[in-house]
């Protein structure tokens, strides 16, 4: 009986995690300077943000819902903020010619700010309110458990989106010589400040 409305929710994390976009492109710059842990940890804090997305439409919040679109475009301002200063980050910090140990503080300040960077994008939580409306997840005679069940697949799906991408960005960074992955992380972070400036919109 549950198999299914999990399978959906599954899909559907993946569906909204998986287009390569500031997220993805901050977790693969992540795992090739910093290792696979970090690339995770920032993976699990935007798979984290897409559940309490998910949890919204599924459970039918529409004044959060509403509350958060109002205030698009602050939030978009700070996203942008914070995405032009990782990519000024990225662009002027030399990455280490060895990955360090991961520490604890690492660990959450990488899932801290994909977790922020991610709810700071209202086309995130507008995606999931139309395409469960559309595929009928959203009903209101759908009880609670079966809504608790699709947002816990959205969120494996998009955690397993995540680990799939920071093992195999760490796999091919083996591979990569320091001079490329100097150039690779400048590269990286010339695309994030744009992506920066296209969401203040300058």
């Amino acid at each position: 009986m549950w198999f299914w409305p999990l399978l959906q929710g599954m899909g559907l994390g993946i569906a909204i995690a998986a287009p390569v976009g500031p997220i993805g492109l901050l977790c693969i710059r992540r795992s090739l300077t910093q290792g696979q842990g970090i690339g995770l940890a920032t993976g699990m804090g935007a798979a984290t943000a897409d559940g309490v997305y998910g949890t919204i439409a599924g459970f039918g919040l529409t004044t959060v819902a509403e509350l958060l679109v109002t205030q698009a475009h602050w939030l978009k301002l700070m996203g942008g903020l914070f995405l032009c200063y990782l990519g000024l980050k990225a662009v002027l910090s030399q990455p280490p010619t060895e990955t360090a140990a991961w520490s604890a503080q690492g660990l959450v300040s990488a899932y801290a700010s994909t977790f922020v960077l991610t709810l700071t994008n209202p086309a995130t939580i507008l995606s999931f309110i139309a395409i469960f409306a559309g595929l009928g997840i959203a009903q209101a005679d759908r009880s609670r458990l079966l809504s608790m069940v699709i947002v816990i697949g959205v969120f494996l799906g998009s955690a397993l989106w995540w680990v799939c991408l920071s093992w195999g960005v760490t796999l091919f960074g083996r591979k990569i010589t320091p001079p490329q992955l100097v150039w690779l992380n400048r590269l990286a972070g010339v695309a994030l400040f744009a992506f920066g400036v296209v969401a203040i919109g300058l």
